[in-house]
């Protein structure tokens, strides 16, 4: 990774303003509990004060399946990243990302073993075993060893089959275990397609396919995420419109972050076409999360679009200075990003009149901006973390999707009823 000058310790002080988010926190995220790349810990439970019988995300059930969701993205864009920094022959970027890839696949553990904890050395070993395959495959094509590919590609169908015959035994309410290995074997092929496009140097077709493999990863967690609380009895129902709602929005808000880390990443390496292709991906993404939105308040879904394309502008533009050294663009960018996070926080609180005031959902947004800052920052510092502050950046975005699932839900519970 480039090493460019440090910012200035005015430029640090700047950021520092965070508005009210410790209010921001309790008023938003009271109810929220542990997502990706967070530290808070707990077990799913549920906001309080709401009739159970009315329409809510706020359920256990509704955040396992959100939190599965989440982790199993992760996976895939993690896994991606490592794919691609050791194609690259970036041997210390590979080993930083493996590292916080080996802390996703802790998590999905820890996660599975919450509930079967008879079940979670299985799971283990299966799951860490499958990604030591897709290392091989990797492997196998950067040296052009060919046997050593159809091997690894053999090793992940067998752990296909294999691993959805334990699913599918462990958890009662899945279907049988060939439906199950079905899901985990395009789950194998749809990352064996975007290690493919890396290796053969399109950047294009890689991008296209990583956020088709990161996309397939809820037709696994929906399904499993509803057998799972069945099994044990979890409160709410993870099939609930309002349960797809909030997994929805917070795979689209992890997934803003990551191609937006990965873009800014190619941008100061001078990675010119690659940038250019992830910033198409996050592009896509950016038109997923309007439509989105747009699906619920129409009438909002331009100024909702200009301020959310506006704000990816303001990033670019950060990224722009920091390449250039120019310090008046970085300062630019800086107001214009904290204009931003006002602006943007008391629309969000006028169009959703259930959401609290917008200096509060301001804290929540402007906390994304210096998590997305601090990623790009360790980007130009060449700081070996850098995948670490990407993952909490990422990991952060739940404190925003979650409350704001909920207010939607709640200002259109005609929409979200079970």
């Amino acid at each position: 990774m480039p090493l460019h000058a440090r910012k200035g310790e005015t430029m640090r002080h700047r950021w520092t303003r965070i508005i009210g988010i410790g209010v921001a926190f309790a008023l938003l995220g009271a109810a929220c509990n542990s997502a990706p790349g967070s530290s808070d810990g707990g077990t799913p439970t549920t906001m309080p004060g709401h009739d159970m019988g009315a329409a809510t995300s706020a359920t256990a059930a509704s955040e396992l399946r959100s939190n599965l969701n989440l982790l199993l993205q992760e996976h895939v864009y993690l896994a991606a990243i490592a794919t691609n920094e050791a194609l690259a022959g970036r041997t210390d970027g590979f080993t930083a990302a493996a590292g916080v890839l080996d802390a996703n696949s802790d998590d999905l553990i820890e996660t599975f073993g919450s509930v079967y904890p008879d079940a979670e050395a299985t799971f283990s070993d299966a799951w860490k075993g499958h990604i030591g395959f897709f290392v091989d495959y990797t492997t196998g094509l950067a040296e052009e060893d060919q046997a050593k590919a159809d091997k690894a590609i053999a090793d992940l169908q067998g752990y296909a089959d294999s691993f959805g015959q334990f699913l599918s035994d462990t958890v009662e309410g899945l279907p049988d275990g060939e439906a199950v290995s079905g899901l985990i074997l395009e789950h194998a092929l749809t990352l064996k397609a975007v290690v493919d496009a890396q290796a053969a140097g399109q950047a294009g077709p890689a991008f296209a396919a990583l956020r088709e493999a990161a996309g397939h990863m809820h037709m696994l967690a929906d399904p499993l995420a509803a057998a799972i609380a069945g099994d044990n009895g979890l409160e709410g129902d993870a099939n609930a419109p309002a349960a797809g709602l909030r997994s929805d929005l917070n795979r689209l808000l992890q997934e803003h972050v990551y191609l937006a880390g990965i873009a800014a990443e190619e941008a100061l390496a001078g990675r010119q076409p690659v940038f250019e292709a992830a910033a198409a991906a996050l592009d896509g993404n950016s038109d997923d999360v309007i439509a989105t939105f747009g699906s619920v308040y129409p009438d909002a879904e331009a100024t909702f679009s200009d301020g959310w394309k506006g704000h990816i502008g303001f990033v670019v533009d950060y990224v722009t200075g920091v390449a250039t050294s120019d310090q008046d663009v970085m300062d630019r960018a800086v107001a214009d990003l904290l204009g931003y996070v006002d602006s943007f926080g008391q629309f969000l609180s006028d169009t959703i009149p259930t959401l609290p005031g917008g200096e509060a959902v301001s804290g929540l947004i402007e906390e994304h901006v210096l998590t997305l800052k601090a990623t790009i920052d360790a980007v130009a510092d060449a700081d070996p973390e850098v995948f670490t502050k990407l993952r909490t950046a990422a990991g952060h975005m739940h404190m925003l999707g979650d409350p704001l699932t909920e207010s939607i839900v709640q200002d259109n519970p005609e929409a979200f009823a079970a």
